[in-house]
């Protein structure tokens, strides 16, 4: 049984379900108490990119107006969910009952981490981040409607991948105070990097959300599907790309399209009609001039209306084609 922390999701969500309401666009106009949903978001630079975070929060407020959408982020270059977990990670999402001696348990595990390897290059960071967590404690303290855990290259495996051994065990931690996971899936291995001249390949593709599928289903998480998603913008606008020519991240585009798969899946509602047009980032540059992108063009990026409208609307039926294939796939 829930926790009555996640009837506020729940009645959220439910709300925006009910028959007759329209899309984003066309949001009630009555009153409504206000609503505050925590949302925590654990990965690395696929998540950091363009201030994802941040643009889901704008497309959720901009959708409901009586909506505060508050998030956290804790975020490790390169690091996936087993690294997370070395890392203490566990701990903000157990932030409304963990204990100061459990936290300071932490801190000096990692203190020794760092004394037994130097070359480590995330545990002092990681150790930064809990001593001040350790001295915050108290004034932090809150439970998560939604946590967000990121894939990287650790979910091509299937049920022997190590996103799908370290998801369990968040969502389990998740599920006890009261919120959902959210399986982000990022697809570094399909995005391109050039317009396509060929259809994209489906098959690895739909084996991978199959995969994916299974483990939301046995975890009770909702899915943000990107390769899925990303193989439905390459096959209705083969002409935008969704990765850097010069580096393997996800570009402005896939920023974008990111963001909007995230406000579907957690709402379970098109972005179509949402006004968020633009993303950016926080890259700074060493020589003083302006911040570049890896491929030297600006960070900051405005959609046309109609790339942003196809966009808002590729993510939406890229969510519902997983969904479709997770409900074929039966039980497991």
């Amino acid at each position: 049984m829930r926790k009555p922390f996640l009837s506020m999701a729940t009645m959220l969500v439910a709300s925006i379900l009910v028959p007759g309401v329209s899309p984003a666009a066309e949001l009630p106009r009555q009153a409504a108490e206000p609503k505050t949903l925590n949302v925590l978001f654990i990965g690395n630079s696929f998540t950091a990119c363009h201030n994802l975070a941040q643009v889901v929060k704008a497309m959720a407020e901009a959708g409901d107006p009586n909506l505060r959408f508050e998030v956290t982020t804790v975020l490790y270059g390169g690091r996936r969910l087993v690294d997370h977990w070395r890392l203490g990670t566990q701990n903000f999402v157990r932030i409304s009952e963990l204990t100061a001696a459990e936290e300071q348990a932490t801190v000096k595990s990692l203190e020794q981490m760092v004394t037994q390897d130097p070359n480590d290059r995330y545990a002092p960071s990681a150790l930064a981040r809990h001593r001040d967590l350790s001295k915050s404690l108290e004034s932090r303290r809150k439970k998560w409607d939604f946590v967000v855990l990121q894939s990287y290259r650790d979910d091509l495996e299937g049920d022997k991948s190590l996103y799908a051994q370290y998801a369990p065990k968040f969502a389990e931690l998740i599920k006890a105070q009261g919120g959902r996971a959210v399986l982000y899936e990022t697809t570094p291995t399909t995005q391109n990097s050039k317009p396509l001249t060929a259809p994209p390949e489906a098959a690895v593709v739909t084996a991978k959300a199959k995969s994916i599928a299974a483990l939301a289903k046995r975890i009770d998480a909702l899915v943000v599907p990107m390769s899925m998603v990303a193989l439905r913008c390459q096959t209705v606008r083969p002409d935008l790309t969704l990765r850097y020519v010069n580096d393997g991240h996800l570009n402005q585009t896939m920023g974008y399209l990111t963001a909007c798969t995230l406000y579907a899946a957690l709402f379970n509602r098109s972005p179509e009609g949402l006004p968020v047009d633009t993303v950016n980032d926080k890259m700074r540059s060493r020589d003083g001039k302006p911040a570049q992108d890896p491929d030297g063009g600006p960070l900051k990026r405005t959609f046309s209306a109609q790339d942003r409208d196809d966009l808002q609307r590729i993510a939406w039926e890229g969510l519902q084609q997983f969904q479709q294939l997770a409900a074929s796939a039966g039980p497991r």
